[in-house]
């Protein structure tokens, strides 16, 4: 893991994908409801593996740090191994200048302890405070158990092949060389003796996948071993070995890796999924495994590096995110997020169904800077007071409302919100509802998602300010709702300080149901109430279903986004007796379909027009009139007219035609191979080039790609009205991102 640029260059362009997998529930798969007593190396058994226990979605927060040989130089990043041997790298001219030449002054001498230039002893070599060191790992526990976690961890191993544990497979680890101490096993002790879950890291997938790439061929069997050169066979094999005595040594709650498993010969990774559940059914424990690639995404919790989804998502998530914005271990003149940034952020990851694992960066002498403990002591005073809004608390139906987004995928960065932000959670009782401010808004708030077009709270029983102190909470006057919102009185000034304010709602029954301005919302009882899922535009089978925390054939109601509908089908893979839904239903049984629905789509209306905007310029997709075929598609301000009105209609394959009203022409790929090409319109001939895949970007924001093209409709930036469309690779951009309003 590393924010370093050459990480960021390594993802160029799976960034996205990663991020369009979950939205668009790729990755929403679902796992079978029983799991098996044993497991075997295959993915039919290991997939029914539950992937995130209640205690795992009840913590929240955990802390791990990046912490070993790499910490000694100091410099650049945690990649300082790979980096050195880059030639004419940044870290390779340091290295040069304070150490020498890579070839003469090697990484492992970081390991077993050389003089640097200057002749100074440089090592890995901490030492306990009790042996007259600075290293207390009791003292960091207790910062994390500070700070509000409620699982901790160290990196086990990182990319540099070096074990923080007694290893009989790896010599190359911190009790034969270097501190001369099993750091995990004084981690384990120290974090479950403060009652804190076990959180393992191991990176070590990407050590003899491309990490040492540039390092000097070994011809020392030891030294082959630490720089990831033993072959594909033995490597393959010892990535499995490091795992199983990790597993059988710390018997960890959470077994966290990171990237590259997608390289490692899947038979291996089979046999370790397989042996950890089987181990933590003989603990009599619910174990957690996290992966960002390389794994079928069932019985296996997704991880974000450094953001998280637009939106709220399903299945259970994690984001995995550093204190740092410049590195995950400690670097001379290393830069830091501020409280407000990490918090903010963490209080959205957790609104949209997420856990964060926040890393923090110690030196190599076992200091922890205090600019990182007064991060660290900052959330822990905001969880102290108001934990009620964050722990054992569960994602609602919308995740929050305001101007500052945040999220989209990986590499975004964390970001503070304003005083005009909300975040929602709710109990797990389903009775109240949590507001989080992420300002003092002054002396009214009116929350724009309780309005009475959205929601009946006529079962809203009171609306208090949660106190400074945890437990306490300031009553207020009676809330108004009209079609705006909730409005809420609030005391003309903050009655004390902090970086967010929480108003709970209770309710004298369940909180009732907001309706959807995109996608559709499916509930397990009558009149919109019980379990609900928020379904985005797309195709749910039976497991996708379950994942979102709907079991098959439980589905009595279904609200529905402006201009959407639903198809439910009593098969699996949407098969069997179908119903087409255009219109809220409060009631199934009376179509005679009550829990009957195994698998469903999501679609746009065919009977709906549209008004297609992008998200950039504001703008609608225009088809300029009665034009002739082939003309180039255009954007225009909005006034209504039929030129700037579509049908999006769903074709085979899960693919949408766009059919313009004036005209009747459709909107057309035309071939295009570059980027910048236009997209034009003609009659509709079937062919792929007239075939769009619409995919959902969180919120109301979707993209529009080409069958044939495989590129996405772009608007070009902030263009003038009369511009053309033209078509882009698939990114970030809100260049590339459209809403569809229904008429």
């Amino acid at each position: 893991m590393s924010s370093s640029i050459s990480r960021r260059r390594l993802l160029a362009g799976a960034t996205w994908v990663a991020a369009a997998a979950v939205a668009g529930g790729v990755l929403g798969a679902g796992v079978a409801q029983a799991a098996p007593s044993t497991y075997t190396p295959d993915w039919d058994s290991v997939d029914q593996h539950p992937p995130a226990p209640e205690w795992f979605q009840d913590a929240k927060f955990g802390i791990y740090f990046h912490w070993g040989v790499f910490s000694v130089p100091a410099f650049g990043s945690e990649w300082y191994p790979r980096n050195m041997y880059r030639a004419g790298d940044s870290v390779n001219q340091h290295h040069i200048a304070t150490y020498g030449q890579p070839s003469a002054w090697p990484y492992h001498n970081f390991i077993n302890g050389a003089q640097d230039l200057a002749g100074n002893h440089v090592q890995f070599a901490p030492k306990l405070k009790s042996a007259g060191g600075k290293f207390d790992p009791e003292e960091w526990v207790q910062l994390f158990v500070d700070a509000g976690a409620r699982f901790a961890g160290p990196v086990a191993e990182h990319h540099d092949g070096y074990s923080m544990w007694d290893s009989q497979v790896n010599e190359w680890n911190s009790v034969k060389k270097g501190p001369g101490l099993d750091l995990l096993n004084l981690f384990s002790t120290a974090i479950r003796a403060k009652g804190l879950k076990l959180l393992v890291a191991m990176h070590h997938a990407y050590n003899f996948t491309g990490f040492y790439e540039a390092a000097p061929a070994q011809t020392d069997p030891s030294l082959k071993k630490l720089y990831g050169q033993l072959g594909s066979t033995a490597e393959n094999q010892l990535w499995y070995d490091k795992l199983k005595e990790v597993i059988d040594r710390a018997q960890p709650d959470i077994l966290w890796q990171d990237f590259r498993l997608d390289a490692v010969d899947e038979q291996q990774r089979l046999k370790f999924l397989a042996y950890y559940y089987n181990q933590a059914n003989s603990w009599g424990r619910e174990v957690v495994a996290t992966y960002k690639d390389g794994m079928n995404g069932k019985g296996e919790v997704f991880d974000y590096e450094r953001g998280g989804p637009a939106d709220l998502t399903t299945p259970y998530w994690l984001t995995d995110d550093s204190i740092s914005n410049s590195s995950w271990c400690y670097t001379q003149g290393i830069g830091y997020y501020s409280i407000k940034q990490m918090l903010h952020s963490f209080i959205d990851r957790v609104s949209k169904n997420g856990n964060v694992l926040l890393n923090i960066a110690p030196m190599a002498d076992g200091t922890i800077p205090q600019a990182q403990k007064d991060i660290l002591l900052g959330m822990g005073d905001y969880l102290k007071r108001f934990g009620e809004s964050i722990y054992s608390t569960r994602a609602w139906t919308v995740y929050g409302e305001g101007p500052t987004k945040m999220g989209g995928g990986a590499f975004t960065n964390p970001t503070a919100g304003t005083a005009q932000d909300i975040r929602f959670t709710r109990n797990k009782a389903g009775n109240v509802l949590y507001a989080t401010v992420l300002g003092w808004p002054g002396s009214s708030l009116t929350i724009k998602t309780l309005s009475s077009d959205r929601i009946n709270l006529s079962s809203l029983t009171s609306v208090k300010l949660l106190g400074s102190t945890a437990g306490t909470t300031i009553d207020l006057p009676a809330p108004t709702q009209n079609s705006s919102g909730l409005t809420v009185a609030l005391p003309s000034s903050a009655p004390y300080s902090a970086n967010a304010y929480v108003l709970k709602l209770s309710f004298s029954g369940a909180i009732p149901a907001v309706s959807q301005p995109v996608g559709a919302i499916a509930f397990s009882d009558v009149n919109y109430s019980g379990n609900s899922a928020p379904l985005a535009l797309g195709d749910y089978t039976a497991a996708d279903l379950t994942a979102a925390g709907l079991g098959t054939r439980t589905i009595s109601s279904l609200r529905l986004g402006p201009g959407h509908q639903v198809i439910g089908y009593s098969g699996d893979n949407f098969t069997g007796t179908s119903w087409t839904f255009t219109a809220n239903n409060p009631d199934l049984r009376n179509t005679g379909n009550n829990d009957q629905i195994t698998s469903l789509r999501v679609q746009f209306n065919p009977a709906t027009y549209f008004r297609i905007t992008n998200v950039t310029n504001g703008l609608a997709l225009d088809s300029g009139g009665d034009v002739a075929s082939g003309s180039n598609l255009k954007q225009w301000t909005w006034d209504g007219h039929n030129n700037l009105q579509w049908h999006a209609e769903p074709i085979a394959g899960g693919y949408y035609r766009l059919v313009n009203r004036t005209n009747g022409m459709v909107a057309d790929g035309w071939g295009a191979t570059s980027d910048g090409s236009a997209a034009r319109q003609a009659s509709w001939s079937g062919s792929s080039n007239q075939q769009w895949k619409i995919t959902n970007r969180g919120g109301d924001r979707y993209t529009i790609a080409n069958r044939a093209t495989g590129l996405v409709l772009d608007g070009g930036g902030d263009v003038s009205s009369g511009s053309v469309t033209k078509q882009w690779t698939s990114g970030g951009s809100t260049n590339l991102q459209w809403t569809f309003t229904a008429l």
